[in-house]
């Protein structure tokens, strides 16, 4: 089952979990601060990060995390647990308790992802 959130503060996002989906929404978050990201909202009931448009995702679920990029499909060789989905250019990673997050490889990952929002726009205009 899906958890969507109905605050606007990711902080609050963040609160809102439990147990060790806390600690790994907490982690990515850090991960998109040290990246480069600082217009994070809730959107869809979930954390978004924005630069030019939604770059990734931290959604919070009963048995896993997952962390989603728009531009996805061109960050699999800086990270290849990212599996393609869905529209645009998307994939995503799956945490599950236990799994440990490498806070400076997924900063480095939003750092990506952020630049090609940079570079290309918008992944969601047409």
């Amino acid at each position: 089952m899906r958890h969507n959130f109905r605050g606007t503060d990711p902080d609050a996002y963040v609160v809102a979990q439990a147990g060790w989906r806390r600690e790994v929404v907490a982690a990515l978050r850090q991960a998109v601060r040290d990246g480069g990201g600082s217009d994070e909202r809730i959107k869809w009931g979930h954390i978004v990060l924005f630069a030019v448009g939604p770059v990734c995702l931290i959604r919070a679920e009963d048995e896993r995390v997952l962390f989603g990029f728009w531009r996805g499909k061109r960050l699999r060789e800086l990270e290849p647990r990212l599996k393609a989905s869905g529209k645009y250019e998307l994939a995503n990673m799956t945490f599950r308790e236990g799994d440990p997050v490498d806070v400076g490889a997924m900063s480095r990952l939003v750092r990506a992802a952020i630049d090609l929002n940079l570079e290309l726009g918008d992944p969601t205009a047409r």
